[in-house]
């Protein structure tokens, strides 16, 4: 793993080579020569974060009981008309 520290000036001047980059490793990016910002390749990120699973699987749900859910009725009143 390869670690690359540049410039927010850099990063501005050649994001692409930036994003290479975070292929090899994290890229610092710093401001004033403080590191501000770090780029990670998506893979990385959700290594890191434990992430690995999409929307769909945590929308699903499988082990929660189901949910009685009984909404109100709407009552919907007309209005007269002003023309």
């Amino acid at each position: 793993m390869t670690i690359t520290t540049i410039s927010s000036r850099e990063f501005n001047q050649d994001t692409s080579g930036a994003k290479k980059a975070s292929q090899q490793g994290p890229v610092y990016i710093t401001d004033r020569g403080r590191p501000a910002h770090v780029l990670l390749c998506m893979e990385e990120y959700q290594r890191l974060t434990g992430q690995n699973t999409s929307i769909v699987d945590l929308l699903v749900m499988p082990d929660t009981p189901p949910v009685e859910f009984e909404p109100e009725r709407a009552i919907i009143a007309p209005r007269p008309v002003d023309l």
